[in-house]
């Protein structure tokens, strides 16, 4: 049961909009270039605040307002952006370093990525030597070097953008796993690959949603299975862009594994149907 009351949420709320003040008319190289340390400082107390336990139905009355969307919109943009910010300078560190594993293994929130991509593995009933996509890898690839190095997959990561496409063959590469893992610069319209995949993954971030969703109800064969990634309780849920998205009728969920300690992701598992 949660002990938040609605005076705190009103609490929550006029720090979200400090917050929003400050961070809304930056640009995106701002964000991800910017030497000062007050947004790592918004970072991470955005991230304090989306790990409150908030009753849900009281935060979605009193946050889930038309007033606010404007809001939402620019504070998930910031963590999304400043998480992209962390992934590349984590990227680089591991390049410069002689033991880029340990690097690795520092980053933050490194543990969850292994619980989910141990819950991806036993979720798809993946075995070792299956072959795994990652639509929206980034700079750095964590999901993919966990399920690769950890559970004996193949993978492939598709990215969009050309320089963080190379910066996480360079980590690949220095990681020492680059014949296990490829990253192909491209997006949602460069589904479906020639080779054969267990399970398309989707990246958090990706986006738009609706674009690559409906673009991957058209043209993957039937039986094909993919994952994604949601928050489903309070704050995080409202900052969390699938929480809102409703897949195309061609997808079939078939499993869900909620979160434990650390992961906060619900992990969703669909399968494309026969319509």
């Amino acid at each position: 049961m949660s002990n938040i009351t609605e005076q705190s949420i009103k609490i929550i709320i006029a720090e979200l909009l400090n917050i929003n003040s400050t961070i809304k008319d930056l640009k995106d190289q701002d964000i991800l270039h910017s030497t000062s340390n007050h947004l790592g400082t918004y970072f991470h107390r955005l991230d304090y605040l989306a790990a409150m336990d908030i009753d849900d139905k009281l935060a979605e009355e009193t946050i889930c307002n038309p007033e606010y969307n404007s809001v939402l919109e620019a504070i998930v943009r910031f963590r999304n952006l400043y998480s992209l910010r962390l992934e590349i300078e984590n990227a680089k560190a591991i390049l410069a370093s002689e033991d880029p594993w340990e690097v690795l293994k520092n980053f933050t929130h490194f543990p969850n990525y292994l619980q989910l991509a141990q819950t991806e593995y036993h979720g798809s009933e993946l075995k070792p030597g299956d072959t795994v996509i990652f639509l929206g890898s980034g700079p750095l690839p964590l999901t993919l070097i966990a399920l690769c190095h950890w559970h004996g997959l193949k993978g492939i990561g598709i990215e969009r953008d050309p320089d963080r496409s190379e910066l996480s063959r360079k980590v690949l590469e220095k990681l020492g796993i680059s014949d296990q893992i490829e990253i192909i610069n491209g997006d949602q319209l460069t589904l479906p690959l020639k080779t054969r995949s267990d399970l398309i993954m989707i990246a958090a971030q990706a986006e738009p949603k609706k674009e690559i969703f409906n673009h991957l109800a058209k043209v993957l064969p039937v039986g094909t299975k993919l994952s994604y990634r949601i928050y489903e309780k309070g704050l995080r849920r409202l900052l969390d862009t699938f929480s809102v998205f409703e897949l195309p009728e061609q997808f079939e969920e078939y499993l869900r594994v909620r979160p434990e300690p650390p992961v906060n992701n619900t992990v969703v598992f669909v399968t494309k149907k026969v319509c």
